[in-house]
């Protein structure tokens, strides 16, 4: 047993070829009991099966290898468990030959409230609370649910049969081939899987409706839901059957299995889960609501659905062969997702949204403690912590990069030769580099692994000296350090205009070009004229490129005029945004410079932009009330005047015909409003509000406002005043509809009185609170960070035991912490946890605390910005934005 104790992946002297699994689940006392034959190819001599189990009982007297060639039954001479690593080691007292065998063992298990392994989810049907049966084994929870070698690189075949009431639906990864039905019980069989990895296993047991549809090819697609709303499953299947459809042609590759079932869970931890061909969901990621569904929550369904659906090729068909390689799967299912979306919804502009992907990429990836891409896993407890935005985000950031690089027909044809090279099997990330090298003839290995191997990003530093433009590379970090690394930077740049546009690999850590020779026009300190030399120049063009850009004082002076005048497009405007405010907060750049560059923002309408634009307020709003608590009023003036053009321009009630863009646009600019404290906003949202009261389908309050007018109805709410708060919470124990539950949560958390935050804190570990939705309310208005940090303190036990591990507890502390901005309470929180951490929130933790550093020296530097008051007064007052808001 302790040769194998602290080995972290499991030995492979033998290997599963085939499971047979019998569960039978009782829903009532939610437990189950099974078995398992495993045809097992025994690889070299041994006297040792070491697979993984966690949380199961095993009947010993039930476990034996039957050797095929021989028929000789092996009985373990010692069977033990090993609950630190989940490891099962069966010895023999004889050497089990080569050969194939058949490893047989009989278990059972609880069906647990952990939303992870064999796990019952809550419901209600007729006015009766119910348990569903529900899997999710990824990352590593198959385990949970059956004895088996639990990593992705042994992949098996899965011949599945369930024993259930009768009255019950039950479904599998593949199509039910007999039920049998004996009295209140019914058997059901499955059809045997093609070869798969563990954690693709999936059943759910349950009463369900559903709706259903076909693709050209025949494959049958159904969405199931609870009782009672299969119209809402209706827009997703629409999505899916054109997403596969899609997916066929882009991969060169029909989808291989003969149905695809996608459900909506109640409880579920993750947003869904790609199961092959039984897709779970969270409700919110799957189902649509046309009369109480917002237009963000319609392009969040269709986003996801893509994402799962490109994982039944890019993740199921190949598979990475261990969690290093996750973002095998994630970043290229996140990246595929939107290509898939904008075919299907081109006026969504959905490319313009992915920017919104790369920059919680760069955000995370900033930070000192955060990871490479590929991050050596060495033990199952470390892989819940990079599902994160290294994985997916960074990761479809690359991919994208490396896409514009090669260009689109070059890439796609690659990517079909991959996924034929590798079908039914393993691959690395090597293996994807090889098939786009030999599609391209680039470099690619070479060009990428500066990208996936190191950890963080560049900054790109140019400026302009004797007729030269001058590039310089160095890492970045959000805390103003000089970081170690150099990349191969695929540099886009324009000149004055999109039609002088010249492209080149950085590789070295300066490079300086002729301006004349390489640009072909002149270039001069900026004056004011209008003559025909080079008026800006622009680096990184539409974002394409994983990077930072730093300009010099002349170079931004032009650009910030350029977006005056209209001449750059949305996703330009984004980025030098976006960068400037990330150079800001790692104190390259003064606060006072980037409110200057945000006032050139004062006539935007792109939602891609404006949304940014809102988060980047929301945050230096926090910051200015640690730095220069005085100035807070004319900060928040400022944004309201930024804001209100767009406001005046959208107005409260949708137009006929308009975009889904300024549908998602208008609840935000509102919403932010509202936090900003406008009178006229919060006066007209309640008056909408107690309208919506009285009426709940009056049109004064449609689905995609209805989060601004909960938010500036808590901007009124005290201890005094508890009115607002109170007839929310009947609201959201009214609705049966997961995304109105979530959006009162999150608006609930907004009120700044800490008396009420603390109940609303109360409230989300309350039975009235879904397990998976309370994270949602963790986003608590900054001026009750205290006291979320001392309930988090006073509840962590309780937290620690509902949530137990997973991705899950992390956000209560990243929520909590990060917000912080002083030495000490970095200081307070280490010693706070000193001895609580637990593995599988090791990195956010240190994130966390890193997070809290970069946001004190940031006061501080802000401190020492003795304009920056006066400054932002001017631009607040500016005579055109105030003209506008009373036109």
């Amino acid at each position: 047993m302790d040769q194998f104790r602290n080995q972290p992946r499991l030995p492979k002297f033998a290997v599963p070829k085939r499971y047979d699994i019998s569960l039978k689940p009782d829903l009532c006392l939610c437990k189950f009991s099974g078995s398992v034959a495993i045809d097992v190819d025994i690889l070299s001599d041994t006297r040792f099966l070491v697979l993984n189990a966690a949380d199961l009982h095993v009947d010993d007297a039930s476990v034996s290898f039957k050797h095929r060639s021989s028929s000789k039954i092996f009985q373990p001479s010692s069977i033990q468990a090993c609950e630190e690593n989940q490891i099962f080691v069966l010895e023999f007292a004889e050497t089990l030959p080569t050969g194939s065998g058949t490893l047989s063992i009989n278990f059972d298990g609880i069906l647990n409230d952990k939303m992870k392994g064999f796990y019952r989810s809550t419901y209600e049907h007729n006015g009766e609370k119910k348990n569903m049966a529900v899997t999710q084994f990824e990352p590593v929870d198959a385990r949970r649910c059956f004895p088996c070698w639990d990593e992705p690189a042994f992949k098996a075949t899965f011949k599945i049969t369930l024993d259930v009431p009768s009255e019950l639906i039950a479904l599998s990864n593949m199509p039910i081939i007999e039920e049998k039905v004996n009295g209140h019980l019914k058997t059901v069989t499955y059809q045997e899987s093609p070869i798969m990895s563990t954690y693709l296993v999936a059943m759910v047991v349950g009463l369900f409706d559903y709706v259903e549809d076909h693709t050209v090819d025949g494959v049958k697609v159904r969405v199931y839901c609870q009782v009672g709303k299969a119209n809402q499953g209706k827009f997703a299947l629409h999505v899916a059957v054109k997403t596969l459809d899609l997916y066929k042609e882009y991969f060169a590759c029909p989808y291989s299995l003969p149905k695809l079932d996608m459900i909506a869970i109640p409880d579920f931890a993750a947003g869904a889960m790609e199961n092959y061909g039984l897709v779970t969901y969270r409700e919110t990621a799957l189902l649509y609501d046309d009369q109480h569904s917002a237009a963000a929550n319609k392009q969040r369904v269709a986003t996801v659905v893509a994402h799962e659906l490109a994982h039944q090729w890019f993740g199921n068909l190949v598979t990475m062969e261990w969690w290093t390689h996750l973002w095998l799967n994630e970043g290229f299912a996140t990246w595929v997702s939107y290509l898939a979306t904008d075919s299907l919804f081109p006026e969504w502009k959905v490319w313009n949204q992915f920017l919104e992907e790369s920059n919680h990429g760069l955000t995370l990836d900033g930070l000192a403690e955060s990871h490479p891409i590929e991050v050596e896993i060495n033990h199952a407890s470390e892989v819940d912590e990079i599902f994160d935005a290294i994985s997916y985000r960074k990761g479809a950031s690359v991919i994208r990069m490396l896409q514009s690089y090669l260009g689109a027909e070059c890439f796609q044809k690659s990517l079909a030769s991959y996924i034929k090279r590798h079908s039914c099997s393993n691959a690395k990330t090597e293996d994807l580099w090889a098939a786009l090298e030999e599609g391209s003839g680039e470099p690619v290995n070479k060009l990428m692994s500066s990208w996936t191997k190191q950890q963080g990003y560049p900054v790109v530093t140019v400026k302009v000296k004797d007729e030269k433009l001058v590039f310089e590379q160095s890492r970045f970090l959000l805390s103003g350090s000089c970081g170690e690394g150099q990349w191969i930077v695929p540099i886009t740049l324009c000149c004055g205009s999109y039609d002088v546009r010249k492209n080149f690999l950085l590789q070295t850590k300066t490079e300086s070009v002729d301006i004349k020779e390489f640009l072909g026009c002149s270039f001069r300190k900026w004056d004011g004229g209008n003559d025909k030399s080079c008026d800006w120049i622009k680096l990184n063009v539409d974002q394409t490129g994983f990077y930072r850009v730093k300009y010099d004082t002349d170079l931004a002076y032009k650009l910030r005029n350029a977006i005056e005048k209209d001449h750059l497009t949305a996703t330009d405007r984004f980025g030098i945004l976006d960068d400037a405010f990330a150079l800001s907060m790692a104190c390259q750049q003064s606060v006072t410079s980037l409110f200057t560059l945000i006032s050139a923002y004062r006539k935007e309408l792109d939602y891609t932009v404006l949304s940014n634009l809102i988060s980047i307020s929301y945050k230096l709003e926090k910051i200015a009330a640690d730095a220069i608590p005085e100035a807070l009023v004319n900060i928040k003036q400022f944004f309201i005047n930024n804001f209100y053009f767009a406001a005046e321009k959208l107005g409260w009630d949708p137009k006929p015909g308009e975009s889904h863009l300024d549908a998602m646009l208008r609840g935000e600019i509102l919403t932010a409003l509202a936090l900003f404290g406008c009178e006229s906003t919060i006066k007209e949202a309640n008056r909408r509000y107690h309208a919506f009261l009285d009426d709940r389908s009056t049109p004064l309050l449609p689905p995609d406002i209805r989060k601004a007018a909960y938010v500036a109805v808590m901007q009124t709410v005290s201890t005094s005043n508890r009115s607002g708060y109170e007839s929310l919470l009947r609201i959201y124990r009214e609705t049966d509809l997961s995304q109105e539950k979530t959006r009162i949560l999150s608006s609930l958390a907004s009120c700044p009185d800490p008396n009420i935050i603390l109940e609303v804190l109360n409230f989300l570990l309350s039975s009235e609170v879904r397990s998976q939705d309370a994270v949602f309310g963790l986003g608590v208005n900054w001026k009750a960070r205290e006291t979320a940090w001392t309930w988090l303190k006073a509840k962590w036990e309780e937290i620690s035991k509902i949530f137990d591990s997973g991705f899950l507890i992390g956000r209560f502390v990243s929520a909590t912490v990060s917000p912080f901005a002083s030495y000490d309470k970095a200081k307070e929180v280490e010693e706070f946890f000193a001895s609580r951490v637990k593995p599988g929130i090791a990195r956010t933790l240190k994130q966390s605390i890193e997070r809290v550093h970069i946001n004190s020296r940031w006061v501080q530097s802000v401190q020492k910005e003795h304009d920056l008051s006066r400054v932002v007064q001017e631009l607040g007052l500016d005579e055109c934005i105030l003209s506008r808001i009373t036109e």
